[in-house]
């Protein structure tokens, strides 16, 4: 029998809004109607965290020291889920007992390479493939023939190896999520007895389903933040996505685009463009994203950003931080991809500051969260001047203003008529000995 011989102990209802099983003993009288209560009671505890929104480690954690309360003899586990994410394929999540926090770890393609070839010398490969939905083999020197990552459980003291998939279907698919994967060992001398075999391959599909609703949840925060910006996302998922409703600010406001661009991509093939593309705006996001601003667009080679803070000059200051910091980043990538003999350019910027409307616009069916009104507009036409007055930064007289207290001076370039904008604007630039 699996569950403890401890003394009877009732189940808690709830803690922290969960309902728990008792981490340290269960009830255990031993006959099948106890026995299914505490499997009960452990089913009953991975749903109510589930829907509490506990996260995917804390999940594991809590359901390995439950089952090992119940009696499960459990040395080790790895769980695996695929996901949706722009760089990485999947998540993993391992457990071991005295260890203390549960580890996780994020994997990149396995299509590919080394990572393939050791993705199809798994268990889990030979599950997908063979159709079958458990496989267990005695940790010995054959099983480590048959798979070679066995070799580590082998020598940690292992005796005993499951490995469970539960597949989803249909809608249940999301990108490559399409799988949960769950791996038990043992190291106990006799290892697992059929029925915790059975007992694991029941409430697998009952953790699967909780790490998925956890997982969902991620991705739909990392999607949003990826593809609409870090703050706009974070409105969006708190329910700001009523059309039409935006919110009038004060922001410092940044366009940038890259020197050249059309004149690069018309000479270089279309695989050199996408990768040029991508390492400048790793270079300019990076530099936004870490002295506070929120990217709203990227328009082919442009980035539309936004400052906000409750005080100008701190926000400008914040803008021009960035703007420094990413003058450096995309020197130093212009001259590595030199070396490389790779196409290579400069950032051209505009930074202004003034008041935007920031919420929801669009139709019913395409809604789009970003900013509007002049000062967008004005800072577009600003970035637009940089090829003409041939400097690298120019800013608004706003902006110049609001940042009057930097230590670096600005050096005005001159009066201009920016099109579509009724007066003529005074633009600055950023003094280089600095």
């Amino acid at each position: 029998m699996f569950i403890s011989s401890n003394a009877a102990r009732p189940f808690q209802p709830f803690a922290n809004g969960v309902a728990t099983v008792p981490a340290d003993a269960v009830a255990g009288l031993g006959d099948d109607r106890d026995q299914e209560r505490a499997i009960a009671g452990l089913a009953a505890w991975i749903a109510e965290a589930g829907l509490v929104g506990w996260s995917e480690t804390a999940l594991v954690e809590g359901f390995c020291e439950r089952a090992v309360a119940l009696g499960l003899p459990l040395a080790r586990a790895v769980l695996l889920m695929d996901t949706l994410h722009p760089v990485y394929e999947g998540r993993a999540f391992h457990w071991a007992r005295g260890e203390g926090e549960t580890k996780l770890t994020e994997y990149g393609s396995s299509a590919d390479g080394e990572a393939a070839a050791h993705w199809e010398a798994s268990p889990f490969y030979r599950l997908l493939t063979s159709g079958e939905k458990l496989l267990r083999r005695r940790v010995n020197a054959e099983s480590e023939a048959e798979f070679p990552k066995l070799k580590d459980a082998r020598a940690a003291g292992i005796t005993d190896y499951v490995a469970i998939v539960n597949p989803f279907a249909g809608d249940g698919v999301i990108g490559e999520m399409d799988c949960f994967y769950s791996s038990w060992m043992t190291d106990r001398p006799s290892g697992f007895d059929d029925e915790e075999v059975a007992l694991l391959s029941r409430l697998a599909p009952f953790l699967g389903l909780a790490i998925k609703s956890a997982s969902l949840g991620r991705i739909a925060r990392t999607l949003v933040e990826t593809y609409l910006g870090r703050d706009a996302g974070r409105r969006v998922l708190s329910g700001r996505i009523a059309r039409g409703v935006a919110d009038r600010i004060e922001t410092a406001l940044w366009f940038s685009d890259l020197r050249n661009f059309t004149r690069i991509s018309d000479a270089s093939p279309p695989e050199l463009v996408i990768p040029l593309l991508n390492d400048y705006a790793d270079a300019i996001v990076s530099a936004i994203h870490d002295n506070g601003g929120d990217v709203l667009k990227l328009i082919g080679d442009g980035v539309l950003a936004i400052f906000p803070a409750q005080e100008r000059h701190d926000a400008c200051a914040a803008a021009l931080r960035a703007a420094r910091q990413a003058q450096d980043a995309t020197r130093a990538l212009s001259a590595a991809r030199g070396k490389q003999g790779l196409p290579a350019t400069d950032m051209y910027l505009g930074l202004h500051f003034g008041e935007v409307y920031y919420g929801n616009i669009g139709s019913r069916e395409r809604l789009d969260f970003t900013v509007i009104g002049p000062a967008v507009n004005e800072v577009n036409r600003i970035a637009a001047m940089c090829r003409s007055v041939e400097q690298p930064v120019l800013v608004s007289a706003a902006f110049a203003a609001s940042a009057a207290l930097e230590p670096s001076p600005f050096v005005s370039v001159g009066r201009y008529a920016l099109r579509g904008v009724l007066k003529p604007q005074e633009l600055f630039t950023l003094d280089e000995r600095r």
